[in-house]
């Protein structure tokens, strides 16, 4: 997988290698948060994609997701089809790259609607570790 990546790079560097891999995890957490193996819609993995980042990131998460060349949910839907075109992801006949375009507004998601968790949560995550 890692030399396909390196293959996609190697012909367009726009997207930092952490852009495919974080994805790729996206896709996983979703398809676990839906509780299925099967093919998911791009509306579907980019909201596991938006709730990913938010949990990993914080209110970092935009500023994160442009350092590797994420500016909009058009770029995820460009990384998507890469990993498609060499064979790491499978795509349906009706998947296109148009259901990625505009779907969210990365400064209203990341930043103007970023609510800082509870002090519960905070009190959770921290017992668990």
């Amino acid at each position: 997988m890692n030399d396909k990546i390196n293959e996609i790079i190697k012909k367009n560097s726009q997207y930092k290698r952490e852009a495919y891999l974080f994805l790729l995890d996206a896709l996983e957490y979703t398809k676990r948060k839906l509780k299925t193996t099967n093919h998911i819609s791009g509306k579907e993995l980019l909201l596991g994609f938006k709730e990913l980042a938010q949990k990993e990131f914080g209110l970092l998460a935009k500023t994160v997701l442009e350092y590797w060349g994420i500016k909009s949910t058009d770029n995820i839907g460009e990384i998507v089809f890469n990993l498609c075109e060499v064979g790491i992801l499978t795509k349906r006949e009706e998947d296109k790259k148009e259901d990625f375009i505009n779907f969210f507004d990365f400064e209203e998601e990341f930043i103007k609607k970023y609510q800082f968790p509870s002090k519960e949560a905070i009190k959770k995550n921290i017992q668990k570790k």
